[in-house]
């Protein structure tokens, strides 16, 4: 049925719930899986022309940071899949659009499902954060099962 399973991971809670059914489900049917983690790239926002006062080693300190979360959370994913038995890969990307790096992820790795977490989000939080998980099902030509924990 399905060969090739997706999982990107946040860290959340919500996240390490569908890493754990997405590599039981890659379990069952004997499937490999590809976990994912997406960071976004740092951007200085200022409504004021005036010169940003850059403050020397912040960017890469932020960088650094972030880069550790992101192996943090594959460490962890990893550890599931090994545990598992399964066959998986970890993946850390770039990407301005989390939900575009999601889609071409999956097509470039030859996945024929993505598993993910909703963070369920509603009102006007919906509206202004968006809904990476929406916009995955609704751009994508692959398979999407969302894991509501």
């Amino acid at each position: 049925m399905y060969h090739h399973i997706l999982i990107p991971t946040d860290g959340s809670e919500r996240s390490e719930n569908a890493v754990t059914h997405g590599v039981g489900l890659a379990a069952a049917l004997n499937a490999q899986v590809t976990i994912l983690t997406v960071e976004a790239p740092l951007h200085s926002v200022a409504s004021d022309p005036t010169p940003v006062v850059e403050i020397p080693g912040a960017a890469e300190f932020i960088h650094k940071f972030l880069h550790g979360k992101a192996e943090e959370y594959l460490a962890s994913a990893a550890a599931v899949a090994a545990a598992s038995q399964v066959s998986f890969e970890t993946v850390h990307i770039k990407h301005e659009h989390c939900f575009a790096a999601i889609i071409e992820t999956a097509e470039a790795r030859g996945c024929d499902l993505i598993v993910m977490s909703s963070h369920r989000r509603s009102g006007i939080s919906a509206v202004l954060l968006g809904s990476v998980t929406l916009k995955v099902l609704t751009h994508s030509n692959i398979p999407v099962l969302v894991h509501r924990s």
